[in-house]
């Protein structure tokens, strides 16, 4: 029996797929939630760079934080609560983040959704899901895109 689900959003139509599982998983086991977004780090370029990556930074934090509150209306609509937590990547995998916090929070179950990409679409983006699966110490319920 699960008591604490985290579920990474990113605002996609496959996130959303997984918090609509997660709260039904979370209803019939009467389970806490947890929905993080990870702002992701832009340090693409050096610092001479004429691109203002602290603007663009705090864009993607602002839009993380639309995109939590999104989802908290979805859970409160459900009848429910959930803790929102807005983490920032600070040079690491989104992955390792989204690991990190299941075991500081500690979640017993990670519901994440998966694009369901392969071959060269998938290296070239990368799985987020992937490394999840790959690095998590609890179990993980994946959820595919329609």
């Amino acid at each position: 029996m699960y008591q604490h689900i985290l579920v990474p959003i990113d605002g996609s139509a496959t996130a959303d797929r997984a918090l609509q599982e997660a709260i039904r998983l979370a209803r019939a086991q009467s389970a806490q939630l947890e929905l993080v977004y990870v702002v992701e780090d832009l340090r693409l370029l050096d610092s001479d760079s004429y691109i203002n990556y602290a603007g663009m930074q705090e864009t993607l934090r602002s839009n993380g934080k639309k995109i939590l509150a999104c989802a908290q209306m979805v859970v409160q609509l459900a009848g429910m609560a959930a803790e929102m937590n807005l983490l920032e990547a600070q040079g690491e995998r989104i992955a390792s983040v989204i690991v990190e916090e299941a075991e500081r929070w500690p979640a017993d179950l990670i519901v994440i959704g998966t694009h369901g990409r392969s071959g060269f679409s998938r290296v070239l983006f990368g799985s987020v899901a992937e490394g999840v699966v790959r690095t998590a110490h609890v179990p993980v319920l994946l959820i595919r895109g329609a």
